[in-house]
Parts: C-alpha cells; structure tokens; sequence
C-alpha cells in the first residue's frame, strides 16, 4: 500500500546511522553513499522508506555478500531505472543498478556506477528539491494525490509519477547548469 506521511525529522539520523553501518563494512570500491529519494529533502513528505544510494567503481559481488550480511535482500528482477522520456539513445548501461531492500526497517539501497546518468539523477533531484521549495511543494501534491487514487496500484502511481519527475527535472537540469552544480562525493 502507497501511503505518504508527513516529513519525519527522525528520517535523516536514520540514514546517518545506515550509511555509517555501511561505510564501515564495504570496501574501497564504493565511492559515495547518499541519501536519496524524497525521506533526504527537509520537509517534504514521503513514503516512510529510507533511500539509499551506494556509488561503485564497478560491481563487485564481494558488495552483494557484504550487503545480504547485513541484512539487505537483492531483487534481482529489478535492474534498470525509469528512462526518461525523450531519451531512447540512452544506452542501457546508464540506467543498469543493483537493487536491495531491507525487511527491519523499510530501506531501498540502490547500487549504481560512479559516473552514470542513473547515479547523477538521484543526486540532482534531492538537491533540486532542498534548494526549490515551489517544486517541491508541488512534487509533494502529485504524491499525495497519487496516493489517494492508487494506494493499492503501484504500477499505476508510477506510470504517472514518472513522467511528471521527468517534467520537474527538466527544471533541475537548468538550474544545475545555472550554479554549475556538481553531486557531493558521499553524504557519510
């Protein structure tokens, strides 16, 4: 069931805390651990589901055995992010991830290569959405409206969602290219 609830304070120690447990178990191959997703932008408010990005070198199963330790289940059958529309010749490997999800506490982990268009989106987005309070205050609206018309319908809430992300990011894209923006190495 999709429910969004009102932005929780307790959300960013959450991710500390997650992103510390994981900085300190994986190996130097990981280049940055973020918080992603709505649950990383101060007063939105969101499905109660912590996101998480790790950024890799490359993907090294010794990350899946290190991942499945601490208590991260894999979902092998989701191994691509949304691609945008109007980006067909968006090769296939800029949206390729490895997707987790921890069943204590309501995590999505998504591993991504440094470098590529999947691990940049996230990134912009959060810090589009910290910087915009209009955009994201109507971000939040779509959500809530979504919620109340398709709890039980996950495919249809983001058959939506989707292409109303991709209009909000058009506008991340100018403003990123406005300041010069560039992602932060790791939040942790």
């Amino acid at each position: 069931m999709i429910e969004i609830v009102v932005y929780k304070t307790a959300w960013k120690q959450e991710f500390n805390d997650l992103g510390m447990l994981l900085k300190n178990e994986l190996d130097s191959n990981v280049k940055g651990i973020h918080h992603i997703g709505s649950t990383s932008v101060p007063g939105l408010a969101a499905k109660d589901v912590i996101d998480i990005q790790i950024s890799v070198g490359n993907f090294s199963p010794q990350i899946i055995k290190k991942l499945a330790g601490l208590g991260f289940q894999r979902l092998e059958h989701i191994t691509h992010d949304h691609r945008p529309a109007g980006m067909v010749k968006l090769a296939d490997t800029e949206l390729y991830k490895w997707f987790f999800q921890k069943t204590n506490r309501a995590v999505n982990l998504h591993v991504r290569k440094t470098g590529t268009f999947n691990q940049r989106y996230p990134l912009l987005c959060r810090d589009y959405l910290r910087h915009n309070l209009s955009a994201a205050k109507a971000y939040e609206l779509v959500k809530i409206n979504l919620a109340a018309r398709f709890a039980n319908d996950m495919d249809a809430y983001y058959d939506i969602k989707d292409p109303v992300f991709d209009v909000l990011m058009a506008g991340a894209e100018i403003w990123a290219a406005g300041i010069k923006w560039q992602p932060n190495d790791s939040d942790i």
